[in-house]
């Protein structure tokens, strides 16, 4: 391996930038002797010249030119770095790291990063959304403060909480004759057109078995992939779908003030949907992570109560009434 050194680097990317040996001797307080000294060393451990000289001036050659572009990156990276560090003068540990299901990144987060901001004005979150199951690898691997997902089994080196535990709910466009009901059965179904999540998707697959096993057909209309989707589409009148409770809720709260509201109505079989928080065990703790979990478990308790008042559902559960799930 070539014996460069930092200064080495140091001095040719002085000279690149600055375009000559005094200017460079100049941003580096140095002696111009000392800068070619330097220079020509690292030409010798190289084993080719990075310059021609022609009349006193340097002239980079094109490997010369592509080894600053890969010089300049490394610097970007360290730059970074430093204010990144810098940062952390005013936070005693930096930015809360959230790794989340997409889903909540638009539901249960705004309202808790609101409540974290009247907690703690300054404090910064980062929100990385996330598709199982490599959220739940990324959690176990430690590489987030917090962790939001629907799945329910342990994750090795972590604790996980229950933040709210609640059925899948029918959503219908503003002035459909099956509004005028309380609650939807499999059989208000029949013959009526479906917006449906993909086929992959775990709900998906509960959904069309409960169908099946009613024996009620439906008019697939519309298939996507997000549940956010699903509920769009309904908005405007194409088909009724049956989604998750907190889209279903924002939705609706989106589409108010439309003629193409969404109209939530609770359905008679129990579909669970689960929203879990978990905390990697080995992540250093801080008073910003200790007030994102109490601001996420108040979002949870606010959202589960809005939702009981809507659908009047008593399958509505949410963190304190739920035990905390460690795994080592």
């Amino acid at each position: 391996m070539l014996a460069i050194s930092q200064r080495h680097i140091e001095v040719f990317r002085a000279v690149m930038s600055s375009g000559g040996v005094t200017a460079a001797a100049n941003a580096l307080n140095s002696s111009q002797p000392t800068v070619s000294r330097d220079l020509a060393r690292m030409e010798q451990l190289l084993g080719y010249a990075l310059f021609t000289r022609q009349r006193g001036r340097l002239i980079p050659s094109a490997r010369a030119q592509t080894l600053f572009d890969e010089v300049q990156r490394a610097y970007v990276g360290i730059d970074h770095l430093q204010r990144f560090a810098a940062r952390l003068v005013d936070s005693a540990a930096g930015p809360v790291n959230i790794g989340c299901q997409p889903a909540y990144s638009a539901s249960l987060m705004p309202g808790a990063c609101a409540r974290l901001a009247q907690i703690l004005p300054g404090a910064q979150v980062l929100i990385t959304p996330q598709e199982s199951p490599w959220l739940e690898e990324s959690l176990s691997a430690q590489r987030f403060d917090l962790g939001l997902t629907e799945s329910s089994r342990a994750l090795a080196g972590t604790e996980q909480l229950t933040l709210m535990r609640v059925d899948e709910v029918c959503v219908l466009p503003q002035g459909h004759a099956l509004t005028a009901k309380s609650q939807l059965t499999p059989q208000d179904f029949a013959g009526q057109a479906f917006v449906s999540l993909s086929g992959g998707d775990p709900y998906r697959r509960k959904i069309d078995a409960i169908f099946s096993e009613c024996g009620v057909t439906r008019q697939m209309r519309i298939e996507t992939h997000s549940a956010d989707a699903v509920c769009a589409m309904v908005a405007r009148g194409l088909g009724l779908a049956i989604v998750n409770p907190l889209t279903a809720l924002m939705q609706s709260r989106c589409n108010s003030a439309t003629k193409s509201a969404l109209v939530i109505r609770p359905f008679s079989v129990s579909i669970p949907y689960e929203i879990n928080l978990v905390r990697p065990r080995y992540r250093a703790a801080s008073i910003q992570v200790d007030a994102m979990t109490n601001a996420l478990i108040s979002e949870a308790q606010e959202l589960s109560s809005q939702l009981f008042n809507l659908v009047g559902s008593g399958s509505i559960h949410s963190a304190g009434d739920i035990d905390v799930r460690n795994q080592g």
